[in-house]
C-alpha cells in the first residue's frame, strides 16, 4: 500500500485529504508545518510513496520546504499545492524541486491522477535502476571474461564532454561528472534534456517556456536564467567560462556536446 504525507495547515483540507485518499487505498499521515514534514520524512527515511505539499504554510513555506527536502536528499515525487496560480509561482516551485503542481480549488479526480502519475514515475525509476545495475553487473561479469551479450545502452544514457566522462541518465535523473554522481530534479533534467535534443541550435526563452513547462512567453523568464545557472554549476569545468551550455544573446541557450571539436571547426 502507497504511503502519501500530506503538508497542510487548513484543517478541513487536511482532513478531506485524508478521508479522500484513504478512500483511494492509500496510507496517509498529515503534518501542518514545513518544518514537521522535513522531521517527519528525516525520521522515516523512504517511508513515503507521494508528498502533497502545500504552498501557504506558517513558519516555512512550501517553496522554502521542497528546496529543503531536495537539499537533504528527499527526492521522493512531490506535488505542491498552491492558491497562486502565477506562472511565476509555479515556475518557483519547479525550481524548489517539485514535480508536479495543482492550483487550488481543484478537482479530486484529478488530485488522484497526478497522484498515481507521479507514483508510476517512482516505479519508473526503480525499474530503471534496476535496469542499470543488472546492466553494471554483466559488465563487470564481462570484463572478467564471462561469457554474456555486449552491454546494451539506453537511450535516456546520453555521453558527451571532452572525454566523454560526462553522463546524464535521464532514467535515474542523474548526472556523473567524472567520479561524481549528481541528483537531478525531473525539472533539471527536462530543461537538460530539451537542450540535448537540440543541440547545436538556438534555443530561446519562450520556446523554453512553452515546450518544457507549457507556460506562455508573458511569464518572467529568470527562472530558466537560473535553472541554466544551476546546471552550469554541475557540468562546466568553469561555470563562468560556459563551453557546453553556450548563452545565445538576445535569444536564449544553445547545448554544445563536443565544445572542442566545436572550437577546431
Amino acid at each position: 500500500m502507497n504511503r502519501i504525507l500530506v503538508v497542510e495547515d487548513e484543517q478541513h483540507l487536511a482532513e478531506g485529504l485524508r478521508f479522500n485518499l484513504v478512500a483511494e487505498g492509500y496510507r496517509v499521515e498529515v503534518v501542518d508545518t514545513g518544518e514537521e514534514a522535513l522531521l517527519r520524512l528525516g525520521k522515516t527515511p523512504g517511508g513515503f510513496d507521494v508528498v502533497i505539499l502545500d504552498v501557504m504554510l506558517p513558519g516555512k513555506d512550501g517553496f522554502t520546504t521542497m528546496s529543503e527536502m531536495r537539499q537533504d536528499g528527499h527526492f521522493i515525487p512531490t506535488l505542491i499545492l498552491t492558491a497562486r496560480g502565477h506562472p511565476d509561482d509555479v515556475l518557483r516551485g519547479f525550481e524548489s524541486g517539485a514535480d508536479d503542481y495543482l492550483t487550488k480549488p481543484f478537482d479530486l479526480a484529478i488530485l488522484i491522477a497526478r497522484i498515481r502519475g507521479l507514483l508510476r514515475r517512482r516505479e519508473w525509476l526503480r525499474a530503471a535502476s534496476n535496469h542499470f545495475e543488472i546492466q553494471a553487473r554483466n559488465q563487470t561479469a564481462d570484463q572478467a571474461g564471462n561469457q554474456i551479450g555486449p552491454r546494451g545502452e539506453s537511450k535516456d544514457v546520453f555521453t558527451f564532454g571532452d572525454k566523454g566522462d560526462k553522463i546524464v541518465n535521464f532514467d535515474l535523473l542523474e548526472l556523473s561528472v567524472g567520479s561524481q554522481t549528481l541528483r537531478l530534479t525531473l525539472m533539471e533534467a527536462n530543461v537538460l534534456r530539451y537542450l540535448i535534443e537540440h543541440e547545436g541550435k538556438p534555443v530561446s526563452r519562450k520556446t523554453m517556456l512553452e515546450e518544457v513547462w507549457s507556460l506562455q512567453d508573458d511569464t518572467d523568464t529568470r527562472p530558466i536564467d537560473n535553472f541554466i545557472v544551476r546546471l552550469r554549476r554541475y557540468i562546466e569545468d568553469d561555470p563562468t567560462r560556459p563551453r557546453h551550455l553556450l548563452t545565445v544573446r538576445g535569444v536564449g541557450y544553445r547545448f554544445v556536446a563536443a565544445p572542442a571539436e566545436t572550437e577546431k571547426s
